[in-house]
């Protein structure tokens, strides 16, 4: 199941923070979309998936300065 974060608009590092949050509350397997504007999480969400072994499975550029990414909690 997919679940969808909206950040946008919010500074760094307030989105990581609510990712963190976000997938502590989701079932393994589950999928977490994270929609964000705050270029320094394009480095942080997926250097925080990788150190906690959450497979990212979708990262792109949505816009000049906004993306999403998909992390699936193991």
């Amino acid at each position: 199941m997919k679940h969808v974060l909206e950040t946008e608009g919010q500074v760094c590092p307030f989105p990581l923070v609510e990712a963190k949050q976000a997938i502590a509350g989701l079932p393994a397997g589950d999928e977490l979309v994270i929609n964000f504007d705050c270029t320094q999480a394009t480095d942080s969400i997926p250097q925080w998936a990788a150190q906690e072994g959450y497979p990212v499975t979708h990262f792109d550029r949505t816009g000049p300065a906004s993306w999403t990414i998909t992390v699936q909690k193991a």
